[in-house]
C-alpha cells in the first residue's frame, strides 16, 4: 500500500492548480542539478524547512520538471506510524518509466531475515545501478524525519557507493529536533558533499501572490495585514484563506479581495478545528477517529471503530473529500497534511485517543496486519499489565532485531515498562532488551539495565544465555568485554554443560585475541573438557582453534597447524564453517600467512569469501575480506591490499570499527600507505590508531603502537618510534604477539633497523635474540631462520648473514622481506665491491616496484644512482598501453564498466566483490580526474579508439 500524500501543500481542487510562489531560487538550483544529472553527474540535496513550508509541494514540482527533461523518478515518503517497518518508504515507493526498480517481494524477504542487511543493500544498489545505466534517475525522499533504521542505513551508504552514477537524491526533512539516527545520517550526507536547501517563510510579495491565487483577486491592505498571521508559512496561509473563503467571509470589490469579518482564528489548530465544527456530525466523527489512527486509514477500519455499517460512511467520507481535509489513494483515506491530522487529533481527549488506537490495534490484528504496523499503535496506547500488548511488542522487537535494532530496542523497552515486576516472562524480556541495547551500540545503557537485575532477577540459565549473547555481540568491538561477559556466564552454577562449553569457548577465543596466552591456555583446557562431556562439537572446534593459537605463540608451529586442521575439519563437519563467531578456518588462513605461505593463505581466504557469500553470511564475508587484506599486504601486493581493506571497510560501516577491524583493516591500510610513500594517509591512519593505545587488551595496544611507530620512523623520527614501543618491547620475552597481530616474523628485522637508527642497541639485541630463538625452535619453517639471519646480519653488520638471508628468502613467496634482504646485502657490498652490489640492488628494486613499495624503490634508486648505475622509475606490477596512470586491475574494471556492466556484473566476471570493484573504480576516477561513469565511458572509448 502507498502512503504518499498529495503532491502539493495547498488544498482544494482549485488550489491544486495554484502556481508555486516564492520558490523560484530553489527551482533554479534544482533545474541546474537536473542539467548536471543529464551530463552524468549525480549528487545529494538535503531539503530542509519547518512544517508547512512547502517541502512536499517543491518535491512535486521538481519531479514534474525532471519528467519533462526525460529523467526517471522514484518517489518515497516516510510515515510516522511506519517507523517500525524496515525499508517501508522504499517498499511503498513508486517510480516512473518501464518496470519496477526493485523486486519488492525479494526486498521484503531480505528486510525480515536475520543477517541479510548486507545483501539487502546490495540488492538496492544493483536495482539503482541498472536503472541509472539506462536513464538518469531522480530519487525523492519526503518526511525524512520519520525514516526507519534500514532506510536510514541505505541513505547513509548508497549515495556514496553510487556517486559515479547518474542519480540525484533529494531528501526532505523537517527542521528542528530530530531523532539522533536521522540527524546522524543527514550530518553524514553533509560531510560527504550534499547540497543544502532551506525553505524560509514567504516574502510579503509572495504572500500577496498566494492570496490573489486563492481568492481570485489582489488583496487589499486590510486583507494583507490579516493574512500576515500565517507568518509566511504556505500551508498555514492557504488554510487560513480557504477557511475565510469557505465561510464566505471574502468579497471582491473594484478588483480587490476584502475580508468582511473580524473573527480570524487565533492559530492554525484553531483554524482547522473551526473547519471541523462546520462539518456534519457523522463527518466530524469520521475525521476525528481517523486522526487517532494515523496518517492514513481504510474505510473498513473506520466502520469497525465507529461500529457503523460501511454504507453509513458514504456521505461523511464524501464530505471530507469534498472539503479536502482528506484525499483518497490506493483504497485508503489520507490526511492532506500531517499538520492537519495533528490539529484534528489535538482536539481529542487523551483517553479517547488512547482507546481508539488500542481498538485499532486489535482490529488490525484480526485482519492479519503486519505486527510492526500494529506495534506502532500499541507503543503509546497499551497500559501496564496489558499482556497481549507486551507479547505483540516483544514479537515485533524480535522481528526487527536483525534489520532495525534501534526500533527493536524502542519496542522492547516499552514492553518491559508494561510488564509487571512479578511477571514470569519479565526476566527473559529483560535479557532480550539488554542484548538489543548492546547491538545498537548502547553498552552503558545495557550495563545499567543489567545491573538492576543481574544477578538475582534472572534464573542462572537465562542469565547465562544473556551473557552468551552479550559476549557474541561485544566480541566485534571489545575483546576484553566479550571475555568478561563469557567468563561471568560460564561461572554461573547449575547451567547445562553445553551452554557452559559455548561460554568457555567464547571466553578463551577473546582471551587469545587480547594476547593473554597464559589465561587462554587454562581456559582452553577447561573448555575442551566440558565440550567433550557435553558432546558440543561447536565449542570443541572453537577451543581447538584457540589451542592452535596458543601453540603458535609457543613456537610449536607443527602442532599449531595440526590443531588448526582438526578444528577446521570438525567445524565443517557440523556445518558451522565460516560463521560469525567460530574462527576455525579463518585462523588457519592467518596461520598460513604468518608462516610465509602467502599463496595458500590467499587461496584459503578466497575460498572463505566464496563460501560465506554462497551461504549469505554477510558478517563472515566481512571477516574473510579483512583476512584477505592482511594476506595481500604480507604477500607484497600493496595496492590490492589497500583496495581490499577499503572494500571491507565500506562493506559494513557498523562492523568496521572495534578491535578486530583495528588490528586487521586499519593496520593493513596504514602499513600499505607507509610502503607506498603516501605519508599523508599514513599519518591519518596513525592518528586513528591512537585509540588502540588505551585499549584494555595488550594485543590491541601493541598492534596500534607498532603502526604508529612505523609511521614515525618513515617520517624520520625513530626515537619517537622507540618511545611509542616501550610497552611492546617489554613483551618480547613473553609468548604472544609483540608487534603486529597475528605475529609476522619478518617484522623483527624491520624493528632491528628502526632500533639501530634510534641508537636503541639493547632493544635491537633483544629482537635479534628472539629471532634466533624462533629459528632454532622452528627451523622447519623457512621464514623463521630467514628472519633470524636478516635480523642478526643487520645487528652485526655481517655480510655473510645478510647473504644467507637472501638465500633463505629465495623460496619464500614474500616480496618485501626478500627485497629488504637484497637491499641490505647490496648496501653492505657497495663500499666493498660495487660491481657485485648492483645486481642485488637491481633485484631489490624490481621486487619493490612489483609490490608497489614506492618509498623503498625510491631509496634503492638513490643508492644505484650514487653507485653510478642509475635506473629509470617504472610503475608497479606493469601497466596497460594507453593507461599509464592506472594499474592493470583498474584498467580491467573500467573497460567492463564502459561496456555498461553494473558493479555486481563486473565483480562476477572478475571473481571479486562489488565493493572491491567500487574501490578500483574510485581510484581510477581520482587518477583520471573524472567523476561519473558517463565521463569515464567517453574517456575509455576515446583512448581505446586512439589505440
Amino acid at each position: 500500500m502507498h502512503r504518499f500524500r498529495r503532491t502539493y501543500d495547498s488544498g482544494g481542487a482549485d488550489d491544486r492548480r495554484l502556481p508555486l510562489r516564492g520558490r523560484e531560487e530553489e527551482m533554479r538550483f534544482l533545474r541546474a542539478r537536473f542539467e548536471a544529472l543529464l551530463r552524468g553527474h549525480g549528487g545529494v540535496v538535503h531539503l530542509e524547512g519547518p512544517s508547512g513550508s512547502g517541502k512536499t509541494r517543491l518535491l512535486a514540482e521538481a519531479r514534474a520538471v525532471a519528467l519533462q527533461r526525460g529523467i526517471r523518478v522514484f518517489q518515497a515518503s516516510a510515515d510516522p506510524d511506519d517507523q517500525f517497518v524496515p525499508l517501508g518508504p522504499v517498499l511503498d515507493g513508486v517510480s516512473t518509466g518501464g518496470g519496477a526498480l526493485f523486486d519488492t517481494d525479494r526486498l521484503r524477504g531480505l528486510a525480515a531475515a536475520p543477517e541479510q542487511r548486507f545483501w539487502l543493500l546490495q540488492e538496492l544498489q544493483d536495482g539503482l545501478e541498472r536503472a541509472a545505466l539506462d536513464t538518469p534517475l531522480l530519487i525523492t525522499v519526503d518526511d525524512g524525519q520519520w525514516l526507519d533504521d534500514m532506510t536510514l542505513l541505505a541513505l547513509r551508504v548508497l549515495p556514496a557507493r553510487l556517486a559515479d552514477h547518474r542519480i540525484l537524491w533529494i531528501v526532505a526533512a523537517r527542521s528542528g529536533i530530530q531523532a539522533p539516527a536521522v540527524s546522524s545520517v543527514l550530518e553524514h550526507l553533509k560531510k560527504s558533499g550534499a547540497r543544502h536547501l532551506r525553505l524560509n517563510a514567504l516574502t510579503d510579495e509572495d504572500v500577496a501572490g498566494v492570496t490573489e491565487d486563492v481568492l481570485g483577486a489582489p488583496p487589499d491592505a486590510g486583507t494583507l495585514r490579516a493574512v500576515r498571521r500565517a507568518q509566511g508559512v504556505p500551508l498555514l496561509l492557504i488554510e487560513l484563506l480557504r477557511g475565510l473563503r469557505d465561510e464566505h467571509a471574502v468579497i471582491v470589490e473594484n478588483d480587490r479581495a476584502r475580508i468582511t469579518t473580524d473573527r480570524l482564528p487565533a492559530s492554525f489548530h484553531a483554524s482547522v478545528r473551526q473547519r471541523i465544527d462546520q462539518l456534519g456530525a457523522p463527518a466530524r466523527d469520521v475525521v476525528r477517529t481517523a486522526s487517532a489512527v494515523g496518517r492514513s486509514v481504510t474505510v473498513g477500519l473506520l466502520a469497525e471503530l465507529l461500529e457503523r455499517p460501511l454504507a453509513a460512511l458514504i456521505a461523511p467520507v464524501q464530505e471530507l473529500l469534498d472539503t479536502d481535509l482528506l484525499f483518497e489513494e490506493d483504497d485508503r483515506l489520507h490526511f492532506r497534511h500531517d499538520l492537519i491530522r495533528e490539529a484534528v487529533e489535538s482536539g481529542l481527549p487523551s483517553s479517547v485517543r488512547t482507546a481508539l488506537r488500542r481498538c485499532a490495534a486489535d482490529a488490525l490484528l484480526k485482519r492479519n496486519a503486519p505486527l510492526t504496523e500494529v506495534a506502532a499503535l500499541l507503543v503509546d496506547s497499551a497500559e501496564p499489565g496489558d499482556q497481549a500488548a507486551v507479547r505483540l511488542l516483544r514479537t515485533a522487537a524480535q522481528e526487527l532485531a536483525a534489520t532495525s535494532p534501534a526500533s527493536a530496542v524502542h519496542l522492547s523497552r516499552r514492553a518491559l515498562a508494561l510488564t509487571a515486576e512479578d511477571d514470569p516472562e519479565r526476566s527473559a524480556l529483560l535479557a532480550e532488551t539488554v542484548l538489543l541495547l548492546w547491538q545498537t551500540g548502547q553498552p552503558a545503557q545495557a550495563r545499567q539495565l543489567a545491573a538492576t537485575a543481574l544477578p538475582g532477577e534472572l534464573e542462572p540459565e537465562a542469565e547465562a544465555r544473556l551473557r552468551l549473547g552479550l559476549a557474541r555481540v561485544s566480541s566485534q568491538y571489545s575483546f576484553a568485554e566479550a571475555a568478561e561477559q563469557a567468563g561471568v556466564g560460564a561461572a554461573l552454577a547449575g547451567i547445562p554443560d553445553t551452554l557452559r562449553a559455548e561460554l568457555l569457548a567464547l571466553r578463551c577465543l577473546n582471551l587469545s585475541m587480547m594476547g593473554d596466552l597464559d589465561a587462554t591456555a587454562t581456559v582452553v583446557a577447561e573448555t575442551l573438557k566440558v565440550a567433550a562431556r557435553a558432546h558440543n562439537r561447536t565449542a570443541w572446534a572453537t577451543a581447538t582453534a584457540v589451542e592452535s593459537v596458543v601453540r603458535f605463540y609457543e613456537l610449536d608451529w607443527e602442532s599449531a597447524f595440526a590443531r588448526a586442521n582438526q578444528a577446521a575439519a570438525v567445524a565443517a563437519d557440523v556445518g558451522i564453517n565460516h560463521s560469525l563467531w567460530v574462527p576455525e578456518a579463518l585462523w588457519k588462513a592467518f596461520l598460513l600467512n604468518a608462516a610465509g605461505r602467502s599463496p595458500e593463505a590467499l587461496a584459503e581466504s578466497q575460498a572463505g569469501i566464496r563460501e560465506a557469500q554462497r551461504q549469505g553470511q554477510a558478517a563472515a564475508t566481512y571477516l574473510w575480506t579483512t583476512n584477505r587484506a592482511r594476506a595481500l599486504l604480507d604477500a607484497g601486493r600493496l595496492e590490492d591490499a589497500q583496495v581490499e581493506a577499503e572494500a571491507a571497510a565500506a562493506m559494513f560501516d557498523d562492523l568496521s570499527t572495534g578491535n578486530f577491524a583495528d588490528t586487521t583493516l586499519l593496520y593493513a591500510l596504514g602499513r600499505a600507505a607507509v610502503y607506498r610513500n603516501d605519508l599523508e594517509a599514513a599519518r591519518r591512519y596513525a592518528k586513528e590508531a591512537e585509540r588502540m593505545l588505551d585499549d584494555s587488551a595488550i594485543l590491541v595496544r601493541n598492534s596500534g603502537s607498532w603502526l604508529i611507530a612505523l609511521v614515525a620512523d618513515a617520517e624520520g623520527r625513530p626515537h619517537e618510534a622507540m618511545r611509542v614501543l616501550d610497552e611492546a618491547v617489554g613483551t618480547f620475552d613473553k609468548a604472544g604477539p609483540s608487534l603486529a597481530t597475528p605475529d609476522d616474523p619478518a617484522d623483527l628485522p624491520v624493528f632491528v633497523r628502526m632500533a639501530l637508527r634510534a641508537g636503541a642497541v639493547e632493544r635491537a639485541a633483544a629482537a635479534v635474540r628472539i629471532a634466533v630463538h624462533r629459528a632454532a625452535v622452528g627451523s622447519r619453517f623457512p621464514i623463521l631462520p630467514a628472519a633470524a639471519a636478516h635480523a642478526r646480519g643487520l645487528f652485526d653488520n655481517d655480510l655473510s648473514l645478510l647473504l644467507r638471508a637472501v638465500d633463505l628468502y629465495q623460496d619464500i613467496p614474500r616480496l618485501l622481506p626478500r627485497a629488504s634482504a637484497l637491499e641490505d646485502a647490496g648496501r653492505k657490498l657497495l663500499p666493498i665491491r660495487t660491481v657485485d652490489a648492483v645486481p642485488y640492488l637491481d633485484r631489490a628494486l624490481d621486487l619493490y616496484t612489483e609490490a608497489g613499495a614506492e618509498r623503498e624503490a625510491a631509496r634503492v634508486r638513490r643508492r644505484l644512482r650514487a653507485a653510478g648505475a642509475p635506473r629509470r622509475r617504472t610503475t608497479s606490477r606493469g601497466t596497460v598501453k594507453g593507461w599509464p596512470e592506472l594499474t592493470v586491475s583498474e584498467v580491467t574494471v573500467i573497460r567492463l564498466v564502459a561496456q555498461g556492466l553494473t558493479n555486481r556484473q563486473v565483480a562476477q566476471r572478475l571473481d571479486n566483490s562489488p565493493h572491491t570493484v567500487n574501490t578500483h573504480l574510485r581510484h581510477a576516477f581520482t587518477k583520471l580526474g573524472t567523476t561519473s561513469r558517463a565521463e569515464l565511458t567517453e574517456l575509455v572509448r576515446a583512448r581505446e579508439h586512439a589505440e
